[in-house]
């Protein structure tokens, strides 16, 4: 999929034009709203770009669900929930309706639909413009791939929330938002979206490191997919004593392909990267179970996009899209993922409903455990 200097620095480096470069620089300094295509008005797009369009900036909605479209443009998108409650008058249109081109784009849309909808959007695209990824998994590998490693801007999420019905999305958990140049340079287009999602997560982090925190979060989102074979919390599901040895070892194999591909990954909300090496004690990984727990415990999104993906949406999931990539990659290292294989074979079989979401169809997934 991409060979190891790719996967840990991003592309060689080649210089941009000097103007926009020049003119990005000036912007980031005198703080300057920015315009934003934000491709996907789900649960993590409509979020970021409610924010964005509440702070000054101007947004303008993709998303393919019309009666979605149809409400964002009668009532405004509405946010709801424990941490702000508000409405935003933004522009929304159908992938086809859309006119003109952005120079700054958000892609939000589920990590199976990444190809497509950049294809779709790059039309759109402005030559001197990029693609930023609010998605999970390794998109940015495929955004890459459409638009070129020059037009394509690393970012890992991990704030709660879901889509409610059209126009209304909650917003129910902080968490994590970092931005990073897929080659780990700072350079002012960076400053400059570090400084406007800022005006949505005051908390957000500029890396030079996005690499480390996309792997973080997949052996965290290895874990999720495991709570979402059960109707459990994620909290209850990470507590419950007899299957975090099943936990642990989910993390252990992801871990054990970032270390293989020379990545070191990044730690965030709870997730200690290092209490799942292949070296680390039991009361490591406990404790950072502990923390991921309470840091669930302290969000109105009691479970993951994914329990909700089978349960309330009765859509497929993202497994194959987040997970399969990591098989792929451990096997060119030489590092097999057994565990993670035999995760997305449950997984379909509960999206396909030849088994319920319940602790005996995540005992098979323990039963894999060596």
């Amino acid at each position: 999929m991409v060979d190891d200097d790719a996967a840990r620095h991003g592309a060689p480096r080649r210089r941009r034009g000097a103007e926009p470069h020049r003119r990005r620089a000036r912007r980031a300094a005198r703080r300057v709203p920015l315009r934003f295509l934000v491709w996907g008005a789900g649960a993590i797009g409509g979020t970021i770009g409610a924010h964005l369009a509440r702070a000054g900036h101007d947004v303008t909605f993709v998303d393919r669900v019309g009666e979605h479209i149809a409400a964002i443009n009668s009532s405004g998108l509405r946010i709801t929930g424990p941490i702000a409650e508000f409405a935003t008058r933004v522009p929304a249109f159908s992938p086809d309706e859309l006119d003109g081109t952005f120079e700054h784009v958000v892609l939000a849309v589920k990590a199976q639909d990444t190809d497509a909808a950049t294809r779709s959007l790059a039309p759109h695209l402005a030559g001197d413009g990029y693609v930023v990824s609010a998605q999970n998994g390794l998109n940015e590998l495929v955004i890459k791939s459409v638009v070129g490693d020059e037009r394509t801007m690393g970012c890992f999420v991990n704030f709660g929330a879901d889509y409610l019905e059209p126009g209304v999305i909650q917003y129910a958990g902080r968490g994590a938002v970092v931005v990073g140049e897929i080659d780990g340079r700072v350079t002012p287009r960076l400053v400059e979206l570090h400084r406007a999602l800022r005006d949505f997560e005051e908390r957000a982090i500029l890396t030079t490191n996005i690499w480390g925190y996309l792997w973080g979060k997949l052996a965290y989102g290895a874990q999720l997919f495991a709570t979402a074979l059960t109707n459990d919390s994620i909290a209850d599901a990470l507590a419950a004593p007899a299957y975090r040895g099943l936990y642990v070892e989910l993390a252990r194999e992801v871990m054990r392909v970032a270390r293989a591909r020379g990545i070191t990954p990044e730690g965030f909300d709870g997730f200690d990267p290092s209490a799942f090496a292949p070296e680390a004690d039991a009361a490591r990984s406990e404790r950072s179970l502990d923390e991921m727990v309470a840091f669930n415990r302290r969000s109105a999104k009691t479970h993951s996009g994914v329990w909700r993906d089978i349960a309330v949406r009765k859509r497929r999931t993202e497994a194959d899209a987040q997970l399969g990539p990591i098989i792929g990659l451990g096997a060119e290292v030489g590092v097999p993922t057994p565990l993670v294989a035999r995760l997305i074979e449950l997984m379909h079989d509960v999206e396909e409903g030849r088994r319920p979401q319940s602790r005996e169809t995540l005992d098979l997934l323990k039963g894999a455990l060596v």
